[in-house]
Order: C-alpha cells, then sequence, then structure tokens
C-alpha cells in the first residue's frame, strides 16, 4: 500500500502554509482562507543526495539551459478542430485547440451539459474521438439528453464515463486516448490525495491543475463545466480561471429562450466575444444574426425605448433599451435595472436633472436592456439618456434612429471607439439616422444611414423633442 500524500493548509490571500486547519490567517489576518493541497516533494540534500550515487540526478530544483531566443524556437500551430457549431467557434477563436483547458460556467439549467454533448457527438461525427465523464448524472440521464438532440446518431457514439475519482478519469483517458474530453463537472471530482470533500476548495483546484496538466501531455482538448455562485463567479477559488487556456459564461436568464455564450479568457482568440444560441427540444440552435434576434419584437409606437449598437468583442449588436419613468407610490423612489449598472443609472440621473432639466426625484425609474445582455460598455449612454426623457415627456423616439455616445458630467456626448462598425450594423438592419458625438461622425460617412453629431443632450433633445 502507498504512503498517503502528505498535504498543507495554504492561505489563499497571502500564500502562508500550516499543517493543520485554522479558522483565520495567523499572517495577513484573514479568515476562512486556509485550503489544502498537496505538498510538493522535497529533493534530497547533504548526505541523502549523496547516498544516491553520482549517476543519479535530481529533478528538484536542477538549473536547465533556457533557449537562446524566441526565434530559435521550432515549431507549428496546430490545426483547430471546427465542431460544426459556428457560434461556438467564433467565440473559441477559430475552433478548439488540441491540448487546451476549457472551462465552461453557468447557471444550472441553461445548457452547459447540453452543448457540450453536441460538441462531443459532432467531434465524434468528424473523426475526433471524445470522451464524456458525467459525475452528477447517470448513464441513462445522460443517454436520455442524447436521444433529443439534432445529432442523436452521432452523441450515441460518443464513450461515456460515470466516474468522479480523478485518479480513475485521468487513467481512462490515458488508455484511450480520446481527442476530446469533456467533464460534467469539476465540482464533483476528487483525488484521494487530499482529504476534503468533492467540490471545496483543494479539491477543485488540484483536479483542475491535474486535468490541465493531462491536456498539455497527451495533447487531448479538455472541456470543464464550473457551476456559478450567488454572485455570478465559478465556485471555487479564482485561480480555477488561471488555469485554464479559455472560460466561457452563459449569460441570459434561463427561461428565455436564447442564451448569450461569453468568452471572458481566451489565450488562442480575442475575449469577449459572444456567442448567441436559440434553446429548442433538440438543443441549442445558433443564432447567425444576434441583432435581429433582439430587435425582433421592437415597434417604435411605444414611448421609452431606444437603440444602441454595442460592441462584443469584434462583433457590433444592436440592442434595445427600454426606459419607465412614472410617479412614485411610495416616500422614496426606486431605481430598478436590468442588465444596466445601478450606479451609472444614478449618475445618468443626476445629469439629465443637471444639464437638462429632468427631475426624477418624484418618479420610478425601471430600465431594462433586452434580450438578456449585459451593457458594460458606456457607448449606451445616449441611448439610456434618450429612452429616459422619451418616457419623462411620452413622446415615442424616431422608429429608425440609433443612439451611440457616452454622456459625460457636464451632459457633453462623448465619442466612442470603432463607430463605422457600428453604423454598418444599424444601417444593415435598417435603420437611416443615428445620433453620435460630433467627433465621431465619419468623415466618408456611411451609405444608407444619417449620421447626426450632437455636442451635448440638451440639443439632443430639442432635435427630438421641440
Amino acid at each position: 500500500m502507498s504512503a498517503r500524500t502528505k498535504t498543507v493548509y495554504r492561505c489563499t490571500e497571502c500564500g502562508a502554509d500550516y499543517p493543520k486547519w485554522a479558522g483565520r490567517c495567523e499572517v495577513c489576518g484573514e479568515w476562512n482562507t486556509l485550503v489544502e493541497e498537496a505538498a510538493p516533494a522535497k529533493a534530497p540534500t547533504g548526505a541523502a543526495a549523496r547516498r544516491g550515487g553520482g549517476a543519479r540526478t535530481i529533478s528538484h530544483g536542477g538549473s536547465v539551459a533556457p533557449t537562446p531566443a524566441l526565434r530559435d524556437v521550432k515549431g507549428s500551430e496546430a490545426k483547430r478542430w471546427r465542431t460544426g457549431i459556428n457560434e461556438l467557434d467564433f467565440v473559441l477563436g477559430g475552433g478548439i485547440v488540441p491540448g487546451s483547458m476549457v472551462l465552461v460556467g453557468g447557471e444550472p439549467g441553461i445548457g452547459k451539459s447540453t452543448l457540450l454533448l453536441q460538441v462531443a457527438a459532432r467531434l465524434q461525427s468528424n473523426g475526433h474521438s471524445a470522451l464524456y465523464v458525467s459525475g452528477e448524472e447517470s448513464p441513462l440521464q445522460v443517454k436520455l439528453r442524447a436521444d433529443r438532440l439534432d445529432t442523436a446518431t452521432a452523441a450515441g457514439d460518443v464513450a461515456l464515463l460515470s466516474e468522479t475519482n480523478l485518479e480513475t478519469i485521468v487513467a481512462t483517458a490515458d488508455s484511450t486516448r480520446p481527442s476530446t474530453l469533456v467533464v460534467d463537472s469539476i465540482q464533483t471530482l476528487y483525488t484521494a490525495d487530499l482529504e476534503g470533500a468533492p467540490g471545496n476548495v483543494g479539491q477543485v483546484r488540484e483536479c483542475a491543475a491535474r486535468l490541465m496538466r493531462f491536456a498539455k501531455d497527451s495533447g487531448t482538448a479538455v472541456f470543464v463545466v464550473g457551476h456559478v455562485t450567488k454572485g455570478g463567479g465559478i465556485a471555487g477559488p479564482k485561480t480555477l480561471e488561471h488555469i485554464v487556456d479559455t472560460v466561457l459564461y452563459f449569460e441570459g436568464d434561463a427561461s428565455l429562450d436564447h442564451r448569450v455564450l461569453r468568452a471572458t479568457k481566451n489565450r488562442f482568440g480575442s475575449v469577449d466575444e459572444i456567442g448567441v444560441f436559440r434553446m429548442t427540444e433538440a438543443g441549442l440552435i445558433p443564432v447567425e444574426n444576434p441583432s435581429e434576434l433582439f430587435m425582433g419584437e421592437r415597434h417604435g409606437r411605444a414611448s421609452g425605448s431606444a437603440v444602441t449598437a454595442l460592441l462584443e468583442g469584434t462583433r457590433p449588436v444592436l440592442v434595445e433599451v427600454q426606459a419607465l419613468a412614472a410617479k412614485a407610490g411610495f416616500g422614496t423612489p426606486q431605481r430598478v435595472t436590468t442588465g444596466f449598472d445601478g450606479r451609472r443609472l444614478a449618475l445618468l440621473l443626476a445629469v439629465l436633472d443637471k444639464r437638462a432639466g429632468l427631475s426624477f426625484a418624484q418618479l420610478d425609474v425601471f430600465l431594462n436592456v433586452v434580450g438578456g445582455i449585459r451593457m458594460q460598455e458606456p457607448a449606451g449612454d445616449l441611448a439610456v439618456a434618450a429612452a429616459l426623457a422619451s418616457s419623462v415627456y411620452d413622446r415615442p423616439l424616431p422608429p429608425d434612429a440609433i443612439f451611440l455616445g457616452e454622456v459625460g458630467l457636464g451632459g457633453e456626448v462623448r465619442p466612442i471607439s470603432q463607430t463605422e462598425r457600428r453604423l454598418a450594423e444599424a444601417a444593415k438592419m435598417g435603420f437611416t439616422t443615428a445620433y453620435l458625438a460630433e467627433r465621431s461622425v465619419p468623415n466618408r460617412g456611411v451609405r444608407e444611414i444619417r449620421a447626426v453629431g450632437v455636442p451635448a443632450i440638451g440639443e439632443l433633445f430639442e432635435r427630438l423633442f421641440p
């Protein structure tokens, strides 16, 4: 029987080591930061090293000659594997890189397992073997999901392993050598070298690190499912995201029929790229034109509705902003936002009050970004301001107008980046007028759309509500 691996408890904040668990780190003073980790093996020194013999080399702490220069590095980039799911290939940067490790996070029921089972089925049909490891569901449950997919025939050929022990999973994958390994999920795995229960910080980090080493050594592409916490982050240590090559998050409400897949980290492509999918009985179907999906239900007859163009990675996407300002029914007015930062809304309300004479002191304000999109860049400030003013005046905005620009504290409209690409997307969707900062007006212009420069929100409202 082999000796048990020695473990230490390390603080996730400062890195201090302890022989046993404690509630508080004595070095940095933080609480509940000690997690169990496998202790690194120590190299023999002194007489113990000399007894090992002169022909024996010590792998710990030895010097290695570096490559003289980066230009001397030999090799070529491995060809990516196309899954056939265009939106996923786009988010990954052109396909799956062999030997990479991808972390897919999202709330329960949003479609993580469904998407990865579709990926495994597509790769299997393209000649790349896949091994699907399920630690949460029984083989029958996985089969029932596979029977509902549009790739049911190929999904039936995917090898399935129902196991939670990491050593068994790695040994099976090492013997079968699949092109792709799918692990659902990382929170259910455990290694016998650590005493903690599956899902705790130490187990999650150690299992992820070993899977990463297996991917690099074998060339197998590893997909790992990660559950999210109430705060929206992947459960487990933040270093789990640092270990993997790519981090994909499923965004949007699980009750909606579409899902947004965002790349928050990608060593082989652009970050903040998004892919849009529609959830159906046959699985996740890629949406080739996200702007058409988000604008499909819009009509320009209601007040409080404005359109802007957000840049998601390298893709411009048109989204609708809805605002409703109503008389407050209680003493303190409400400020409710969906898909928009509440503090940013408070700033814009103060600017509208001070610079445009629109008071919201006695009004409840409700703001919604349609389609489950999170508006993170300030390019949509002008659309939010126009929608709020439209709701206060109860007058609809022009249905063929789009609003692009950041609003400053002085009420000025500031320029944004890549205006031409946003205007081209708006023109493709049938918009004919764009209100934006004067400095953002293109010199050559964009065909089929008229760019109108506005210096401040006051001038914009004079144009819209004379």
